[in-house]
């Protein structure tokens, strides 16, 4: 961790210290507002995300610990926490009975039915991510969405690497399983 880094939570964390915070905020908050993009893929909810992300992160801030995990890791593990929140609220399963083909740009006629089968190939595969137990979707999206390390999500979830390893290859198996018998039943 950079020394930098943790004079500011320590400032944040032993005085309140706005300042602070926002240069915490401002030095992550793209990395984390990908981060939830390439999962929702939509802006605005990407961006509402990343803002509950950076206010728990405020709130919860002097419970987190140097010697535990890095800092990246654990505000990464906030992210995967709010991303499955989100995935299990109303809201959600409100938008997708209403969800129409408006977020589709104009292009060529090809690329628009290629960008069609991606994003709903996607949205499948996070479908079967979302019924898993919230430890293996934080292994998932840390591994996938955030390319983190085996031993960086184990640090994160309090796991041991080995540990990690299994589940996430567990996971891709059950996954390509599940998503033979989806297309297989359609």
């Amino acid at each position: 961790m950079l020394d930098h880094e943790l004079k500011l939570i320590k400032n944040i964390q032993k005085k309140g210290h706005r300042e602070s915070a926002n240069i915490l905020i401002k030095g992550y908050y793209s990395e984390i507002y990908g981060y939830v993009f390439k999962q929702t893929s939509c802006r605005q909810l990407a961006a509402d995300i990343t803002q509950e992300i950076f206010i728990s992160m405020i709130r919860s801030i002097d419970n987190y610990n140097v010697e535990r995990c890095s800092f990246r890791t654990w505000i990464y593990k906030i992210a995967s926490n709010k991303i499955i929140d989100y995935y299990r609220s109303k809201s959600y399963k409100q938008w997708t009975s209403s969800k129409t083909i408006d977020g589709i740009e104009l292009k060529a006629k090809g690329d628009i039915e290629d960008d069609f089968i991606k994003r709903e190939r996607v949205k499948d595969i996070l479908v079967i991510v979302n019924s898993f137990e919230a430890n293996l979707q934080q292994i998932f999206r840390m591994k996938i969405f955030a390319d983190m390390t085996f031993k960086d999500i184990g640090n994160a979830l309090d796991l041991n690497e080995s540990t990690v390893k299994t589940k996430y290859y567990s996971m891709l198996k059950k996954i390509r399983i599940m998503d033979k018998e989806e297309t297989a039943n359609e």
